[in-house]
């Protein structure tokens, strides 16, 4: 798979049938490896491992409605009495990051209304933070630790 703009991390990947596969230790099974697979699974290392997020709270293909219809956010992140504090949408490292993604992950985020957002190709990665109270955004340098989202 592809280099990407995040440290190196050993994972357990199979094939069968000639298909291949990543073992997602957060669903604890092995799913299909596609690019954006990779991305997602590289980037969940990198928050528990570089920035401190926890296992027990990160949830990947978490189900959020958008206007009463099921969909799938790629991560939702949660503190520790429940409720959603960031919502990542991933991307193949070769699809460009396009406004069409933070659309995407808007409309999730009218229901979950979240104050961090992550979008990211593995190659570039963008957060920004958002204040309700004024409604506005910024975007962060860097994605914050785990204790920086909880303030």
């Amino acid at each position: 798979m592809q280099k990407l703009n995040l440290p190196e991390y050993s994972f357990r990947i199979k094939t069968t049938e000639g298909k291949t596969f990543i073992f997602d230790s957060l669903r604890k099974k092995f799913v299909r490896l596609t690019s954006e697979e990779w991305v997602r699974q590289n980037f969940v290392q990198f928050l528990i491992s570089e920035k401190n997020y926890s296992v027990s709270l990160i949830v990947v293909e978490a189900s959020v409605k958008v206007n009463n219809n099921p969909q799938r956010a790629d991560m939702v992140i949660y503190n520790r009495s429940g409720n959603p504090l960031v919502v990542a949408e991933f991307k193949a490292p070769e699809v460009k990051i396009s406004q069409l993604a933070f659309d995407q992950i808007v409309r999730y985020n009218m229901q979950l209304k979240v104050p961090f957002l992550i979008v990211s190709n593995g190659l570039q990665h963008f957060c920004c933070k958002i204040n309700y109270d004024d409604n506005s955004y910024a975007f962060l340098a860097e994605i914050p630790e785990f204790p920086e989202i909880l303030t």
